[in-house]
């Protein structure tokens, strides 16, 4: 080996554990309560700016859900003295980014924007308007309506929608994860361009909130960006307690006759909350199960063996109250009772024995060997940052997870399916062909 080769491979041996090291996540609150979460990161001149409100979905009043996705989607139509053309000038100006979503927990605005002072303050002050002071404006809120509904219609032709939207249903009844964020034909058409303006005075407020930042800011500076972006949002009072999640009493299988070739399937029940004890053991078990890819025993069973599906999986989604657990494929319509049959015997074996070692083992190395290119990205940062600050999970989160892992044994992911998947409990929903 040459000199040189041998001093890369020094290098690499002695530098690789700090390029994988887990970011350092500095917290703190502003006066009105809004919980800051910044990762300094100078590689790049880019930040990367979001605010996070406890005003999904979940939030919409009865009767009018799609109002947060209304919210989010109408922020940047208008704030005092400038239009929707005026406002995106302002960020396509400096080549920054603006964002907003709803989904069933949270609606969060962000930012992407260059670091320079020249680039960042425009848009940041912009930012701050449209979070502070949007103006909905009224027509632009009968278009955007007019333009939901025709967008619903759409999905409704659509038979995977449709088996996603009667899934969640079914597993939820009356809770407010069971409506669709998009809302129903039936919620668009109520609601009115006043409950805009009112949900957002309700929600908007410091208490409610929680601000991430990641990128080319020194310490000094962060401090000073996010106090002026968030600081001046109202004290307010945080959102209410969502109700808690009610199991299915008993087994539940609905059909719905579509015309198509391919039959879409549903099969699962209420799964976990994002702080659940048994999140780390079940997200390894499910990796196993169906959350794997082409590794995966559904995939491998019923993809590749039996050639019933060219895609199946299963997987939780954690929210703060217990999101669903949910296995999916669609198959030709004359063999879904022998695919539906063979997925749920693959599910109770599983429940039932649990993996194999070997497949723990493969599991864990795929897991943690992938985790650095999780955040690798400051965007992929600011997502985890997001998770973490919003549901007030531990700022090591990052740092514990590959030992969090690694603790996960044969033995705990049996227990904890058998406790928490229940056969004589699972919906299952169908949507394509004839009964």
């Amino acid at each position: 080996m040459s000199a040189i080769k041998y001093f890369i491979v020094l290098v690499l041996l002695f530098t690789s554990p700090l390029l994988f090291a887990s970011p350092e996540i500095q917290s703190w609150k502003l006066k009105n309560g809004t919980r800051v979460l910044f990762v300094k990161a100078n590689d790049l001149p880019i930040v990367q700016v979001a605010v996070t409100f406890d005003a999904g979905s979940a939030r919409d009043p009865a009767g009018k859900n799609g109002l947060s996705m209304m919210v989010a989607g109408m922020l940047e139509e208008g704030v005092p003295g400038m239009d929707a053309d005026q406002i995106a000038a302002v960020f396509e100006d400096q080549g920054a980014i603006f964002s907003a979503s709803s989904s069933r927990d949270m609606l969060t605005i962000s930012l992407r924007s260059l670091s320079g002072a020249e680039y960042l303050e425009p848009v940041t002050s912009m930012f701050r308007k449209l979070m502070l002071k949007p103006t909905f404006p009224l027509e632009s809120f009968e278009r955007e309506r007019s333009r939901a509904l025709t967008g619903l219609k759409q999905a409704q032709a659509d038979p995977g929608t449709l088996a996603q939207w009667n899934f969640f249903k079914a597993v939820y009844g009356d809770h407010p994860y069971a409506f669709p964020g998009e809302g129903t034909s039936e919620s668009l058409t109520l609601l009115q361009w006043p409950d805009l303006a009112k949900f957002h005075k309700r929600y908007f407020n410091g208490s409610n909130a929680v601000m991430i930042m990641v990128g080319d800011l020194g310490n000094r500076q962060a401090r000073s960006l996010a106090k002026e972006i968030a600081g001046e949002l109202p004290d307010g009072d945080k959102a209410s307690p969502l109700p808690d999640v009610v199991l299915p009493t008993k087994k539940n299988e609905e059909f719905m006759a579509f015309p198509s070739s391919q039959s879409h399937i549903r099969i699962g029940q209420p799964g976990m909350h994002r702080k659940d004890p048994d999140y780390f053991t079940l997200y390894v078990g499910n990796y196993i199960l169906g959350g794997g890819g082409l590794v995966s025993r559904l995939s491998e069973t019923i993809r590749e063996k039996e050639g019933l599906a060219y895609s199946v999986y299963s997987y939780f989604w954690p929210l703060r109250k217990e999101g669903p657990f949910l296995i999916g494929m669609q198959t030709r319509n004359d063999q879904r009772g022998k695919a539906i049959s063979l997925l749920r015997s693959i599910l109770k074996d599983f429940v039932d024995n649990g993996p194999t070692q070997a497949e723990l083992d493969a599991a864990k190395q795929n897991l943690t060997g992938g985790f650095p290119l999780r955040i690798d990205s400051n965007k992929k940062i600011a997502g985890y940052l997001n998770v973490i600050g919003f549901y007030n999970l531990p700022l090591t989160y990052l740092d514990d997870f590959k030992d969090r892992i690694n603790e996960v044994t044969v033995a705990k992911i049996k227990d904890a399916f058998k406790r928490r998947i229940h056969d004589d409990k699972l919906v299952t929903i169908v949507v394509g062909g004839k009964q």
